[in-house]
């Protein structure tokens, strides 16, 4: 897979489909990597320039020393995107990657056709939570957070419906860069976004998750209220919805687009 260099960081990315039509770039969850847009690659390649990466300290890019900032996460996506000569691309993230996409509608509105943010919200859980998060991963690694991440991620019956599935993502989190992951989470404590949201001109999709106990409908809501171009659609899925249900994910994506064309 091709590399490029991103300030302190060496970031692994991914390109699909004809480099002449518009760019869709993908960011991923915490805890996983870009091999988690699929379902997504597979669907959007045909008419999009898809772009993937692994966000610092995930998958194949490197783990500098942290703690990371969002402000870092987000240069990465434009440093990525001068990279790839790409001027203006639409942006996809999950969760983490949500976060990413508000700070880059807030920050750099002129890279950006139209900013999806799905699962996510403008301040995701407590700041000592996560501070608590990264000190147990660095002393004990992403083992113990692996072990219980399927609930977080799904539904039960999605659970117990696609084993294979779920050990796949759980293994790549436990196989993890526990560094890269504990920076990330310090990036998560200190990010709120939400005095900022009101500054978003970007159209916004904010995908929330009815079934999501980690970024809920409300938090979708909450972000809703605020950003003045956007638009929101519940997806009957827990936290990870693009995997449970990936063609009401794909297809709430394609209205979207179509309809601000």
């Amino acid at each position: 897979m091709p590399t490029f260099i991103s300030n302190d960081a060496t970031i692994n990315y991914a390109t699909f489909g004809d480099a002449s039509k518009p760019a869709l770039i993908f960011s991923n969850s915490l805890g996983t990597k870009f091999t988690m847009w699929q379902a997504q690659i597979d669907h959007f390649q045909n008419d999009f320039f898809a772009i993937c990466y692994d966000t610092r300290g995930h998958g194949a890019s490197s783990a500098p020393k942290g703690p990371y900032g969002i402000d870092q996460l987000g240069q990465d996506v434009v440093n990525l995107l001068d990279h790839l000569k790409v001027k203006k691309a639409t942006f996809c993230g999950i969760s983490m990657g949500g976060l990413t996409g508000q700070w880059l509608a807030i920050h750099q509105p002129e890279r950006f056709n139209h900013v999806i943010v799905c699962n996510t919200a403008a301040k995701i859980g407590q700041e000592q939570a996560w501070l608590d998060r990264a000190a147990l991963v660095r002393e004990q690694g992403l083992t113990p957070i692996a072990s219980t991440a399927p609930s977080r991620w799904f539904t039960n019956p999605f659970i117990q419906s696609n084993t294979a599935v779920v050990d796949t993502l759980q293994n790549d989190l436990a196989a993890g860069n526990a560094e890269g992951y504990a920076s990330c989470c310090e990036a998560l404590a200190k990010a709120d976004l939400r005095e900022q949201l009101k500054e978003i001109t970007v159209p916004v999709l904010i995908v929330a998750g009815i079934q999501d106990p980690v970024t809920t409908v409300a938090d979708g809501q909450f972000m809703l209220d605020r950003i003045p171009n956007a638009k929101m659609f519940e997806i009957n899925a827990s936290h990870i919805s693009n995997i449970e249900c990936p063609n009401e994910f794909n297809t709430a994506i394609n209205e979207f687009l179509k309809a601000i064309v």
